[in-house]
């Protein structure tokens, strides 16, 4: 059984559709650890829920970006963690943790990339008014969602309603995340 972090900043749907896919079985591997940069989001609670140990911490607390993340390459090392997920984890990661799990962390994005990268990717695609949308796992590298893509998946929209796109992209996010994560131990990538 393989072992999973997420990491994540807010909401925490995308760690919830992982957890609950583990704990159905639909995902051969289990959720140890969840990330948090902000103590009060909800992602916390969620996990606390399903009975998963979380590092909620605040940046401010620490001297700099690499004393927080060696905290963090420390606890996924003591939890033999296999893969990192990101999801929704609003910050980008130093040389700590990309050298510590390259090849080891991915990332979900809510754009076709290389399209629309950033933190507002689905408003950036809306206003521009693009007619196909999409979401992108890709490996986490130096580069901001920048990394090798490993899977994408495409929906057509010609609305102008951001709750209703939002709510597709999420709901495409999760099924995509749990596909990929399964396509990634089948074929023995983790």
């Amino acid at each position: 059984m393989k072992r999973l972090a997420v990491f994540a900043s807010g909401e925490g749907s995308n760690f919830e559709a992982i957890a609950g896919a583990c704990a159905e079985g639909r995902i051969a591997a289990e959720v140890v650890l969840v990330v948090c940069d902000r103590p009060a989001a909800r992602v916390v609670a969620r996990a606390a829920a399903h009975g998963i140990e979380t590092f909620a911490f605040d940046p401010k607390g620490y001297a700099s970006k690499a004393d927080y993340e060696r905290e963090i390459v420390a606890l996924l090392d003591s939890r033999q963690v296999d893969l990192v997920c990101l999801a929704g984890y609003m910050r980008l990661l130093s040389d700590v943790m990309l050298d510590s799990y390259e090849g080891r962390i991915i990332n979900i994005h809510p754009s076709l990339l290389p399209a629309f990268k950033g933190a507002h990717a689905i408003e950036q695609a809306l206003e521009y008014g693009v007619k196909i949308y999409g979401v992108t796992i890709h490996y986490v590298d130096r580069t901001m969602d920048g990394g090798r893509i490993i899977s994408q998946q495409a929906f057509p929209y010609e609305g102008h309603d951001m709750a209703e796109l939002e709510a597709m992209v999420h709901a495409l996010e999760h099924e995509l995340y749990i596909n990929t994560i399964n396509k990634l131990i089948a074929e023995s990538r983790i």
